[in-house]
């Protein structure tokens, strides 16, 4: 059988037998738990309770801050001790909700009420789905609410199951797939109900079979909904790769994946977005792997958002005896974060917590560019990479934008394979944000030239009439 898969992309050790057998389990904390008001792409969320306030689980505590935003709903009963800054996985601070949790767990009124979704139009599902806070819980962390509200829902003709999991170490979408894949068949479905001239697929790479096996056991009956078999490759859980294995289509940094007839989710999304729906729980807990050759017990937990990445790796078991991890990532090592501490909070877009016994970053020196054009052969987006980093060098953005460099996907492929350790991707990641920077510079210095032109015209047009 010809399995899906893009062109490009590389093979790292995928490290997945250290977790995958973990089933998961759950974990609750008492203390305080930490909300970020950003947890995701777009405006922060606006706080609409104060120091003092009482707040119940799933009871939303700080609302969208506008259309590309979502709402912040907490996890836990308990009482507000502050609205303050913490450090985040980016290792920046950001004003955080802080709940100190009562233990009870109580439940903000409508939480687990249950609905029959074929009864509730697309309008109300997407509302329901805002309400909950939910984002793409994948990793990109866009509000999935916007994400099921296309220009022309009525071109979207696939609904795509992200259930890649491509990064090396985490497990906790294919535990997910494996024990509850109800919820994914169940989240498929009322996204269908948006969309119902859509088909569904659920996308999952075949080194996965008894995740596989268990889909297509519950899919068996769905004759809009089928399940595809990807070659294990990274990055074949990236949007666009992911489009391009399953459809054949393609689109860049200009294209939305609606525009191409295709909306994506990550399967917990999809989990998400069916509690949410039918169940009426809103966005409160997430599955995560807890994983890496430090890790005394790698494992996949569920734990409620807020609670801190140390009280997690403790609870767990924490690292081997007599050993001082080199390196935490939070994410995946191609696209994870390393983290300066663990003192920070689980958040929607997280997915896991690993921790190395060595740094191949910090203890590989990096050398000069051989040339070797390896870098060229896994970018899943056809760069040089080679030409990109010159530009990075010489922090000139018109050549990096010349050379499609806002194209790059940050996957982390081209670092990965380089011989000469260079640090590709991390370039890459810098000029783009200040190409985008420059980018709304001129549009706001553009839009200011056309108010000040109309604002002329006008008062030429009053003298005229004053004359």
């Amino acid at each position: 059988m010809s399995l899906a898969t893009f062109k490009g992309g590389t093979h790292p050790y995928e490290g997945k037998e250290l977790a995958e057998g973990s089933a998961i389990r759950k974990l609750d904390f008492e203390g305080n738990f930490f909300f970020p008001l950003s947890q995701g792409i777009g405006a922060p969320a606006k706080p609409v309770v104060a120091a003092g306030d009482h707040v119940k689980a799933g009871q939303i505590i700080a609302e969208a801050g506008g259309f590309v935003s979502a709402n912040v709903l907490s996890s836990v009963s308990g009482t507000v001790k502050a609205i303050e800054p913490r450090m985040t996985a980016n290792g920046l601070d950001s004003p955080c909700i802080v709940v100190e949790s009562d233990g009870l767990y109580e439940t903000a009124e409508g939480v687990g009420e249950k609905r029959d979704y074929t009864k509730l139009s697309g309008e109300e599902i997407i509302d329901i789905v805002k309400k909950a806070g939910i984002v793409g819980i994948g990793g990109a962390g866009f509000p999935t609410h916007v994400k099921l509200s296309p220009r022309f829902p009525e071109k979207v003709d696939y609904i795509i199951a992200n259930g890649s999991e491509c990064e090396p170490m985490l497990t906790s979408d294919y535990r997910l797939m494996l024990e509850e894949p109800e919820k994914l068949l169940g989240g498929m479905k009322v996204c269908l109900q948006i969309f119902p001239q859509a088909k569904g697929i659920i996308a999952i790479e075949n080194n996965k079979p008894e995740a596989i096996k268990a889909v297509k056991e519950i899919c068996a009956h769905e004759p809009n909904v089928e399940v595809v078999e990807l070659k294990t490759k990274y990055p074949e859980g990236g949007e666009r790769q992911l489009i391009y294995a399953v459809t054949g289509r393609t689109i860049n940094s200009g294209v939305l994946p609606a525009d191409a007839g295709c909306i994506v989710n990550n399967v917990a999304t999809l989990a998400a977005i069916y509690d949410a729906v039918v169940n009426g729980i809103p966005l409160m807990e997430k599955v995560i792997t807890i994983s890496g050759d430090a890790v005394k017990e790698p494992c996949n937990v569920r734990v409620r958002l807020g609670a801190s990445y140390d009280r997690i790796l403790e609870a767990v078991g924490g690292i081997k005896e007599g050993i001082t991890p080199a390196k935490y990532i939070c994410g995946g090592p191609m696209m994870g974060q390393a983290l300066f501490s663990l003192s920070i909070p689980v958040t929607k877009p997280s997915s896991a917590l690993l921790a190395f016994l060595y740094d191949e970053v910090s203890e590989n020196p990096t050398t000069a560019c051989i040339r070797c054009g390896r870098c060229v052969e896994v970018c899943p987006e056809f760069l040089v990479p080679t030409l990109l980093a010159k530009a990075a060098e010489n922090r000139d953005l018109e050549k990096f934008e010349k050379l499609e460099g806002m194209e790059c996907v940050e996957c982390g492929s081209c670092s990965y394979i380089c011989p000469a350790r260079r640090p590709l991707t991390q370039s890459f990641k810098v000029m783009r944000k200040k190409v985008a920077e420059q980018r709304r510079i001129r549009a706001a210095e553009a839009k200011q030239r056309e108010a000040q032109a109309a604002e002329a015209k006008a008062q030429a047009e009053n003298k005229k009439e004053e004359k």
